[in-house]
């Protein structure tokens, strides 16, 4: 193969990599949007508060240990002397489920109950409230230094990937292999799990086909006998859990720092892309953003001056909203007037 084409391929397994990231916290809004027409602005820090409290469980952090020093005149910031004297990871990623699960109920029981039938951007204006009380908390109960999240995960290019791409270039060319972060494949493929998951709990559980009566016909589910209140807690518990996997891959990249819930700024497009109401959509989305900023910034960026990636997604954006508004895979909305 010629190395143009050795390096386009690269850069679209790269931003397949990067697609499945930017699905992940797409998701999370597709999720709540479905089963309760709520624009959950607050998705972007509900990943970074499962990132802060799973990082803080990790490392034996004291949870509100600032105010508590201040107020006591203590010393105390971790369960022991030593700082990595925390909890074994996949102990601490339970603890982290089970919290965001508590926060799902404290969220349908202090904030969704009193706002039953009322316009969608009070619904939203609601979500903008939560996500930054939801900063707030989580700067006063973990601290606001980045903290480096270790996973046991190898970071770095595959060296086997490069050795075994090398060959298929001429052998006379320079060409040095493919560089595919070793991270980004984890991610990918969790990724990939978490879908297969999420699909086969909707289409063969009870509770999954709740969870899609609700989403197809709120009235309709209620004549059922289907409890709003309770599928809400559970939409918000599966939105939490996907929040934290998404928190957990970019905070492992980057290091879990308050910048991490504008992540969910770049989910805006992939949700127009793909449709509010769709899953499918949400992981089409997800990929074609991510292939085609990679594209446009290895094609078009040395022409334009770089940096392409930052604005390519909301521009493909507001073309959709300007020739398909409902996405790919949304639903169209016919109302009377």
């Amino acid at each position: 193969m010629s190395m143009e084409l050795l390096n386009t391929l690269e850069v679209i397994l790269n931003g397949l990599m990067a697609g499945v990231m930017y699905s992940l916290v797409a998701l999370g809004f597709v999720l709540i949007f479905k089963a309760s027409g709520i624009f959950n602005y607050a998705q972007g820090v509900m990943c970074l508060f499962a990132a802060l409290t799973l990082v803080g469980f990790q490392t034996g952090q004291v949870p509100f240990a600032h105010l508590i020093n201040v107020i006591f005149g203590t010393e105390y910031h971790h369960w022991s002397s030593d700082i990595t004297g925390g909890m074994n990871i996949f102990l601490a990623i339970v603890l982290t489920v089970i919290v965001m699960i508590g926060f799902a109920y404290m969220v349908e029981r202090f904030v969704l109950k009193h706002l039953v039938n009322q316009a969608p951007i009070i619904l939203f204006m609601a979500t903008i409230g939560l996500a930054f009380f939801m900063e707030g908390f989580g700067d006063l109960m973990w601290g606001v230094n980045i903290k480096p999240l270790d996973l046991g995960i190898p970071s770095g290019g595959s060296f086997w990937l490069e050795e075994v791409t090398r060959t298929w270039a001429s052998a006379d060319s320079k060409y040095i292999g493919m560089y595919i972060d070793v991270l980004d494949i984890w991610a990918a493929a969790i990724a990939v799990l978490l879908v297969a998951v999420l699909t086969l709990f909707s289409q063969f559980t009870k509770t999954g086909r709740a969870l899609r009566a609700v989403a197809d016909d709120h009235q309709a589910a209620l004549t059922l006998g289907i409890s709003l209140r309770t599928i809400w807690v559970i939409v918000w518990s599966i939105a939490g859990i996907v929040a934290l996997v998404a928190g957990i891959m970019w905070g492992a990249k980057s290091g879990v720092q308050f910048s991490l819930s504008l992540i969910a700024l770049k989910a805006l497009p992939v949700l127009i892309l793909g449709g509010f109401t769709s899953i499918p959509g949400a992981i089409i989305g997800g990929l074609i953003i991510g292939v085609g900023e990679k594209l446009f910034e290895f094609w078009i960026g040395p022409m334009v001056g770089g940096a392409t990636e930052n604005w390519f997604a909301y521009v493909l954006a507001l073309f959709f909203l300007m020739f398909r508004p409902q996405g790919l895979f949304g639903e169209k909305i016919i109302e009377r007037v």
